[in-house]
C-alpha cells in the first residue's frame, strides 16, 4: 500500500516533536522567518490518519497546527481514525487515584492529574513552594509529595476544605500549610523558593491561542512582584509564550495514560524573578 507524505507545522524548537508526532522517520527542518519548525515523515494511511485526526484544530504555543497529507487519505480511513481519537479521549491520564477524595465538577475539570503533578514536584527538588492558588490540591499533593514544603493559597473557602480534606488522604497534610485569602494580596508578602501558579483557565479557553491578557490572576500576580525568585506557570497548550516576558522558557508536559501520551496536556513556562522588598 502506498504511503503518505505527511507535514506538521509550526512547532516550537523546544518541543520534544517526535512524542508528539508518534512512529516515523521524521525530518525536521526550520521554516523560514520565523523560529519554529516542520516535520515531514511518510506514513502509511492508517497512521497519517491517525496523527491527523489527533491534531485536528490543536493550538500549541500560539499556533494553530496544519497537517498537510499527500495523497489525500479515503473519507472512510479518516472516520475511522476519527472514531478512534474520541475514545482515547475516555482513557487519558488518572486524576486522583486514591479513594476518599474530594472534588466538585470545576475541581475535576482543572484537576493536575496526579501522576504529572508528582513529576512537577520532584523537578522543584525539595523547594518551598507558594502554590497561588491550590484549588482542590492536585498540585500542592504533588509537590508535597516529593519532599517539597508547600504553602498553599485558596480565596474560595469550599476548595480549601477539599484540599485539606485531599491532603489527608494523601498522608501530606503536616506538609502543607493552607492559608484562605486572595492569591494577589497575599503572594507578595510571603517568602518561598518557587512561586507556582495555575491560573483558573475555564473551561471554554481558546484552544487555538491563548496569551497572557487570558489569564489575569498570572498577568496579575507578576506585574505585583513576588519574593520569590523561580516563577513556574501551569498554562494551556495553547497559550503563546511570546506574551510573556523576556527570558520565560516554556516546556510541553504530556499526559501518561493510554490516550495521552502524545498529547500535550499543559505547557509550565519558568522564569526567574527579581525578588520585591519585603
Amino acid at each position: 500500500m502506498r504511503n503518505h507524505r505527511v507535514r506538521v507545522s509550526p512547532l516550537p524548537p523546544w518541543l520534544p516533536a517526535r512524542q508528539l508526532l508518534g512512529p516515523g522517520r521524521w525530518r525536521l527542518s526550520a521554516l523560514p522567518g520565523c523560529d519554529a519548525l516542520a516535520a515531514q515523515a511518510d506514513l502509511p494511511a492508517t497512521a497519517a490518519a491517525d496523527l491527523g485526526a489527533r491534531l485536528r484544530g490543536v493550538g500549541l504555543a500560539g499556533h494553530v497546527l496544519v497537517i498537510e497529507i499527500d495523497p489525500a487519505l479515503p473519507r472512510s480511513v479518516v472516520r475511522t481514525a476519527r472514531l478512534a481519537e474520541a475514545r482515547r479521549l475516555r482513557a487519558g491520564s488518572a486524576g486522583f487515584s486514591r479513594s476518599g477524595t474530594r472534588l466538585d465538577a470545576e475541581a475535576r475539570r482543572s484537576l493536575t492529574p496526579e501522576a504529572l503533578a508528582l513529576a512537577l514536584g520532584r523537578r522543584a527538588r525539595g523547594a518551598h513552594v507558594l502554590d497561588a492558588a491550590c484549588g482542590a490540591g492536585g498540585n500542592a499533593i504533588g509537590f508535597a509529595r516529593a519532599g517539597c514544603r508547600v504553602t498553599a493559597l485558596e480565596l474560595d473557602a469550599g476548595r480549601l476544605a477539599m484540599a485539606r480534606a485531599n491532603a489527608r488522604v494523601y498522608g501530606v497534610a503536616d506538609r502543607i500549610r493552607f492559608i484562605a485569602g486572595d492569591a494577589l494580596e497575599l503572594v507578595p508578602g510571603l517568602p518561598a523558593d518557587l512561586l507556582f501558579v495555575d491560573p483558573p483557565w475555564g473551561e471554554r479557553y481558546d484552544k487555538r491561542r491563548t496569551v497572557l491578557a487570558d489569564l489575569p490572576l498570572l498577568e496579575q500576580l507578576l506585574a505585583r512582584g513576588t519574593r520569590c525568585e523561580r516563577v513556574w506557570a501551569k498554562v494551556p497548550p495553547s497559550f503563546d509564550p511570546g506574551s510573556m516576558m523576556a527570558g520565560a522558557r516554556a516546556r510541553a508536559v504530556f499526559g501518561v495514560g493510554e490516550g495521552d501520551a502524545r498529547r500535550v496536556k499543559f505547557l509550565v513556562l519558568e522564569l526567574a524573578q527579581q525578588p520585591v522588598d519585603p
